[in-house]
């Protein structure tokens, strides 16, 4: 399997975790937005498996928020 793949598959099943758990809450992305105090585009790229820094340090709130690791 080629490296951009392994990537993109890693990506979707960060996003379906997150989205699960959202799910499982009864939350939707702008209200987690809200609660980390994060804008909703910023939250849906890290949601999205973003690979920039920032979108590392808004999952890792997301992931305490939605208690998932």
């Amino acid at each position: 399997m080629a490296v951009e793949e392994q990537l993109e598959q890693a990506q979707q099943a960060v996003e379906r975790k997150i989205k699960l758990a959202l799910l499982d809450k009864s939350m939707t992305q702008a209200e987690l937005a809200n609660l980390i105090r994060e804008s909703r585009s910023d939250v849906n790229k890290a949601v999205k498996g973003g690979t920039l820094p920032k979108d590392k340090e808004i999952r890792e709130k997301i992931y305490q928020v939605l208690g998932i690791k």
